[in-house]
């Protein structure tokens, strides 16, 4: 590493980052977190990440290359023939930590440059306050401090490297000694998955490796791979699959062409998990776009892998509808249309970071934007409750989504109930764990980089509980208010919208909405939906058509529940939050600030 080598031309971002800090004298003590459990291409080879920093990064600086780990205790991963100091291959139990420790510290200072690798640090190392510490994990910290403090290693050309797959569980004495550098392995880029999927399937045209590539986003090289292998150890091979899937969709149209092309990205996979993938029934105009069948099969299968990866902590949603289902909403359908435009124009300089969507419960949030997802064209996760009760657990959680979602752009994140997730925690409660998973919420959230790549849009009736940094531009540009129908016709409009969604006919005369839905004044979104399918209910039981009658008798027999107090509240909790008056209904766009902010003030004592 003293100087640059034909092999560090290949070298990732995160490894020159390394070799340039250590050479510039920044540090000699290295933490490696992120995307650390990858494979890492060099040519046409791949390695674990240990192999890698051994026989690639070290290769010309470091004769002595050593692993320490609870499960292998210490041992030599690389020792170019030299003559090391006897003893080194230990267990942990022999000596405990600190012998092992004394034993890597003699090598260093015996002048043969040494790099130690510390794989799964946080076993050795975990986040905690120190006087919770065991004696070994105290050693632990109190040695590595020490090292990165130490001129006579630094003098010896010793390197330190820990791997953690979260910064946070690792303690954070040692994260935040200033002679310790910490370096991010990211999940691939473009690039990077392409190389890994050409070096798997070295056949496959480099058309389909480019669009195969761009589909994987958010994949690890190692499972963009494993989709693509056209071999995989105990499974079955590429001709065992192509045989299997061309039984099922024997007779179809293309049948062999579409075999072949599933065969490729169907590794690893048993007969069951192929047959679940592949649909028998479905056909497809292979002239058209011979690719699509292949991309629908390899968005289900990233799907699964990447809710795997995170543990469940997000899931996938698939919205069937667009903006022209949405009924009623026609105060703030024309701002999320321009919205979506931008999006699915890739204009990122106009994209906002964030979106707010508040109002009263029933208001319709859930299902617009879900709408609003499908008209920008954007893949959509959920972000489920990533709190533990067990200490670093949260920021762990929270790291893993945040890297996921970054590696999967252009996406929404969508969090219902905001409030819930992201409210106000008491230090006291939780030991401080909320207010650092805020910062780093908010610290990724106001990341400019991420415009146009990762939109956040959070939900609540409830924002007077969410912190008020967490709602100001640059994180939530835009605040979009939701209200109840106020008028017949957008009542209509709904009720249309719903049965429209469902498949229902009806025979209902919407001439007068007027005279139909006059007793539906304070009806929510929901309460219509419910009505709405209460008829189709009752007519179903009569074996009839939906007409007036029929929904005039479930408009009367379905009993909405009243809390008049708490909605309007919720409504003009949403007036308060909004970003423009043109969003607003008639009825509250000449509000006056002293007049809502005094009715507030009265509500907010009674619902806090």
């Amino acid at each position: 590493m003293t100087a640059k080598t034909e092999a560090s031309k290949d070298l990732p971002v995160w490894a020159e980052a390394i070799r340039q800090k250590y050479l510039a004298g920044e540090a000699s003590l290295f933490v490696l977190h992120g995307n650390v459990y990858d494979r890492f291409w060099v040519g046409e080879k791949s390695w674990s990440l240990q192999d890698f920093l051994a026989h690639v990064l070290f290769q010309n600086k470091n004769k002595v290359v050593l692993e320490l780990s609870l499960g292998r205790g210490l041992r030599a991963l690389r020792t170019d023939n030299t003559e090391v100091v006897p003893g080194l291959d230990r267990r942990l139990d022999e000596t405990g930590i600190a012998g092992l420790l004394n034993a890597v510290e003699v090598q260093m200072l015996s002048g043969l440059s040494v790099a130690l690798v510390i794989p799964y640090a946080s076993t050795l190392l975990p986040n905690g306050e120190t006087q919770f510490l065991s004696v070994d994990e105290r050693v632990t910290l109190t040695t590595l401090h020490r090292w990165s403090l130490d001129i006579d290693i630094a003098k010896q050309d010793a390197l330190v490297i820990l791997i953690t797959e979260s910064l946070a569980e690792i303690n954070q004495a040692l994260v935040s000694n200033p002679r310790v550098a910490t370096v991010e392995i990211p999940i691939p880029d473009h690039d990077e998955r392409a190389h890994a999927i050409r070096s798997s399937a070295p056949k496959m045209p480099e058309q389909q490796v480019q669009v195969l590539a761009e589909q994987m986003a958010g994949l690890r090289a190692l499972q963009a791979s494993s989709i693509v292998a056209s071999q995989s150890p105990s499974s079955l091979s590429e001709d065992e699959r192509y045989d299997f899937i061309l039984k099922l969709i024997k007779g179809q149209k293309d049948d062999a062409e579409r075999a072949q092309r599933l065969a490729k990205i169907t590794a690893g996979m048993s007969e069951h998990e192929i047959a679940k993938l592949v649909d028998p029934s479905a056909t497809f105009e292979v002239s058209v776009n011979p690719d699509e069948e292949m991309l629908m099969i390899v968005r289900k299968r990233k799907r699964e892998i990447i809710e795997k990866e995170c543990s469940g902590l997000i899931e996938f949603i698939e919205p069937k509808h667009g903006l022209e289902a949405v009924g009623g909403c026609d105060y703030i359908k024309g701002e999320l249309l321009e919205i979506a435009k931008v999006f699915r124009e890739g204009d990122r300089t106009l994209s906002p970071m964030g979106l707010l969507a508040v109002g009263a419960m029933g208001a319709g949030k859930t299902y617009v934007i879900k709408a609003f997802v499908k008209e920008a064209g954007l893949v959509a996760v959920t972000l489920k409750n990533f709190r533990s009760k067990w200490n670093g657990v949260t920021e762990s959680n929270l790291d893993r989504v945040l890297a996921t979602v970054k590696a999967m752009g252009p996406i929404a994140v969508i969090i219902d109930e905001g409030d819930r997730s992201f409210g106000s925690t008491s230090a006291e409660v939780d030991g401080g764990t909320s207010s650092r998973v805020m910062a780093r919420l908010k610290e990724f959230m106001s990341d400019t980089e991420n415009r146009g790549r990762v939109l956040f849009i959070l939900m609540t009736n409830r924002p007077d509980r969410l912190e008020v940094d967490m709602k100001r531009p640059g994180r939530l540009d835009r605040k979009i208010p939701f209200f109840y129908a106020q008028t017949p016709n957008e009542q209509a409009d709904i009720i249309q919208a719903v049965y429209r969604r469902y498949g229902i006919k009806t025979n209902i005369d919407w001439t007068k909405p007027e005279v139909l839905l006059a007793n539906f004044e304070g009806y929510s979104n929901a309460d219509l939906e419910a009505v709405s399918l209460l008829s189709l209910d009752l007519a179903q039981r009569a074996k009839r058509t939906i007409d007036d009658d029929l929904f005039t008798q479930a408009a009367n027999d379905f009993i909405p529940p009243r809390e008049p107090q708490m909605i309007e509240f919720m409504e003009l909790l949403a007036v308060q939050e909004t970003s423009r008056r043109s969003l607003l209904p008639e009825r509250f766009q000449k509000i006056e600030t002293k007049e809502l902010q005094e009715r507030l003030a009265v509500l907010s004592s009674r619902f806090r």
